[in-house]
């Protein structure tokens, strides 16, 4: 009996090492720096939110925080190298509705893509509106007047992004869907030469984030016709919404935080905690106020419902406007 019972002791022992080996972890989490790994080019205002989220959820953590540019291919080296990180919550995958979503539509076979499969969700961090620039070269005033142009003048009118499949992309085909309007992509290597054309007249029309925006706009050589969602941005609150015009027409982008599958729990929930306390002080929200950016910090169940909706959506609007990539 005894024997048996000890047996029995050493079963139960073995079945729960795993859930031990776990929850020490999490216990000890950090026991090193975390790496905010981003798959964009520094400047831009994911790069932005990630600099200022970083020392407050440091000084929380106990540990450096780093951030950790990876830019190229839409995000998906990011998105890569994260994906074969130890699921451990000391690299977290810091990026946008195009490298946690429509990529997944754009690119179904690539490594790391998959983000239900590959990566649990820590939080939707924040989202933003879009402005729509144009300039020198187009004459127009307003959203109307851009598509009245682009009626007269179908296949003549350029709009750069700063890629394809990108939201900047995607947003453009969405106007020709909506407007019923024939306009060409000229995909640029990020938005910095995509504006840089734009301000030369070589396109016609960018959409992009406020924060890589706005310094154009105000020293006058850019001119906004529109704001995308369903709010106008308090730094433009004279500039209509898209939806104004085109009712349908209601796209914000977002950026979120995932950690590779397999890391345990009480890690995520600990990583979500931080970033929301981070983005609900004072300096933080102001700082992101003046981005154009709406800081949320919403929890891990939260985010994967609304990531798992806007992957189905842009599904849709990738189909309609026969969007292929290499």
């Amino acid at each position: 009996m005894h024997l048996r019972m000890t047996r029995r002791h050493l079963l139960l022992a073995a079945a729960a090492s795993p859930w031990v080996i776990r929850s020490a972890s999490a216990q000890a989490f950090p026991s090193r720096p975390v790496r905010i790994v981003i798959g964009f080019p520094p400047g831009g205002g994911i790069d932005i939110l990630a600099r200022i989220l970083a020392p407050k959820m440091s000084e929380q953590l106990g540990q450096p925080v780093i951030v950790d540019n990876r830019p190229g291919a839409n995000g998906q080296i990011a998105t890569q190298t994260v994906a074969q990180a130890e699921p451990d919550g000391h690299t977290v995958l810091f990026g946008t509705l195009g490298n946690l979503a429509i990529n997944q539509v754009l690119y179904p076979d690539r490594p790391g893509t998959d983000v239900e499969h590959n990566f649990t969700p820590v939080s939707e961090v924040a989202s933003l509106s879009f402005v729509l620039v144009v300039g020198p070269a187009m004459p127009a005033k307003s959203l109307a007047e851009l598509i009245e142009i682009a009626k007269s003048r179908p296949g003549q009118i350029l709009f750069g992004s700063s890629g394809i499949g990108g939201l900047p992309h995607l947003c453009g085909e969405l106007l020709n869907l909506q407007a019923g309007i024939k306009t060409v992509h000229v995909p640029y290597r990020g938005s910095a030469p995509a504006f840089t054309d734009l301000i030369a007249g070589q396109v016609h029309y960018v959409f992009d984030a406020l924060a890589i925006a706005q310094p154009h706009i105000t020293a006058g050589t850019l001119r906004p016709l529109a704001v995308t969602g369903s709010q106008r941005i308090p730094a433009l609150s004279n500039v209509a919404l898209m939806k104004e015009t085109l009712p349908e027409f209601d796209v914000v982008n977002w950026y979120g935080m995932v950690v590779r599958k397999g890391t345990p729990m009480p890690i995520v929930d600990r990583l979500q905690q931080e970033v929301a306390f981070a983005l609900h002080q004072p300096d933080v929200s102001e700082r992101a106020a003046s981005l154009g950016l709406d800081p949320l910090g919403t929890k891990p169940d939260e985010f994967a419902s609304f990531q798992r909706a806007e992957i189905s959506r842009w599904a849709n609007v990738v189909k309609s406007a026969d969007i292929h990539v290499q």
